[in-house]
């Protein structure tokens, strides 16, 4: 493995997950960005001799990575025994790093039981890997972070089909999980369970207040760190970080929304309940009170491109929260949520010139296959496609949206919800 100083701790954190302990680094200094050709080259010569003698040393003795991972897999999670106060509980939490710096429930067999209840699975099922440690996220597990976060047992389903989604390949919950980035990943909830779960998709559905929305999120995040091994710091090397790694989930406001609703749009019937799953970097309001479609495209649109963003660099998915009140002005103008997207799509176009040096040739090494040779002046399109600009209506009256950039090399998932019974 090679990896440069600041990421050696992922690189052994990781191959220790994948059940190589053992297995020798080659490290860079870091940063290297900043030096010159003739530095890398030294770097670079010096990086080849480490290999050659790492490769040479004798191989220390291990389980097999398949051994390693299915003892882990296959057995019922463990049961211990726990301080009788919950000031001890927490405590134990910190030396373990079970949590996310807030206070927890103690995920007693009683909880588990009852949470269980919640689904017709059996506990041992797998329901997916989880990168970057590639832990195995039985419906055991699964609900073990959901009593951690305070979930009620009916918000299991949902749980079930994020935790489905942000394993797909295309999300690329590896990049998403390992990145110097400050990306967390929004669970947006459509259908019918919403509304049985008390989502909220009106006021202030991206704050707190709402129990589904703030525990829903917030148990995603403990199983990408609980089971995924992303612990701040270690496999999670986020420069910044956001708060939207403790809880970032609403339900979409179908009831306002003049056009289909993100579950219908990906081919779902209207009364089937689905969850998506999408990396974001953050979300920036956009308050205008224009009431003309146009207008209020372009004021959207040229809040978009910015030159430090992953999306222009990879092509990627940013996504807009309209507010219901900016959603019924496009529509009133005639504009059909494809044709926004197609619109915005051809507004957001950024000359390359704008990007740094280093992030302009990044992009033109990412988006040549997409784009052909990129110069100075060929104008980036913000995703690969305009269908990759994600829309949802969502938030209560007011003349505020938000603009949430996407990860870059990510793409949005949508599984289906399915109901106990």
């Amino acid at each position: 493995m090679v990896c440069s100083t600041e990421f050696t701790t992922l690189g052994r954190a990781q191959a220790k997950a994948l059940g190589y302990p053992d297995l020798p680094i080659a490290v860079i200094p870091h940063p290297f960005g900043l030096r010159t050709r003739d530095e890398v080259r030294q770097l670079a010569a010096q990086c080849a001799e480490d290999i050659v003698r790492l490769v040479g040393e004798p191989a220390k003795t291990h389980a097999a990575p398949e051994q390693t991972r299915s003892t882990s897999s296959t057995r019922r999670a463990a049961r211990i025994e726990i301080p009788d106060d919950l000031d001890g509980f927490h405590r134990l939490c910190r030396e373990r790093r079970w949590g996310d710096g807030l206070p927890v429930v103690p995920p007693t067999v009683e909880r588990v039981e009852r949470m269980l209840r919640g689904t017709r699975l059996d506990p041992e099922a797998i329901v997916a890997t989880v990168a970057p440690g590639f832990g195995t996220a039985t419906v055991e597990r699964i609900v073990i972070n959901a009593v951690l976060a305070g979930c009620d047992p009916e918000y299991l389903p949902v749980l079930i089909a994020a935790v489905e989604a942000v394993a797909a390949p295309e999300f690329n919950l590896q990049g998403i999980q390992a990145t110097t980035n400050p990306v967390a990943v929004w669970l947006i909830v459509n259908g019918p369970i919403a509304e049985r779960l008390g989502m909220n998709s009106g006021i202030n559905c991206l704050g707190q207040g709402s129990w589904a929305n703030a525990t829903l999120g917030r148990a995603l995040h403990l199983i990408l760190q609980n089971i995924g091994g992303a612990l701040p710091g270690e496999m999670d090397r986020a420069t910044q970080g956001q708060p939207g790694k403790y809880s970032f989930c609403c339900a979409e406001n179908e009831e306002m929304n003049p056009w289909e609703p993100v579950h219908v749009a990906r081919g779902f019937p209207r009364d089937h309940s689905a969850v998506t799953v999408v990396g974001v970097s953050g979300t920036l309001n956009m308050n205008t009170h224009s009431k003309d479609a146009i207008e209020l495209l372009r004021v959207i649109a040229d809040t978009m491109p910015h030159a430090p963003s992953n999306d222009y660099r990879w092509g990627g998915e940013p996504w807009i929260m309209l507010a219901p009140e900016h959603a019924e002005i496009l529509k009133r103008g005639g504009l059909s949520k494809a044709e926004v997207k197609r619109r915005l799509w051809e507004q957001t176009k950024m000359v390359a010139s704008r990007m740094a040096v280093r992030d302009f040739e990044w992009a033109q090494n990412s988006r040549r296959a997409e784009l052909g040779e990129i110069g100075p002046d060929t104008l980036l399109p913000i995703s690969t496609a305009p269908e990759h600009i994600g829309i949802i209506v969502a938030g209560g009256p007011g003349t505020h949206s938000a603009y949430i950039p996407g990860f870059g090399n990510s793409r949005s998932v949508t599984r289906e919800v399915v109901m106990p019974g």
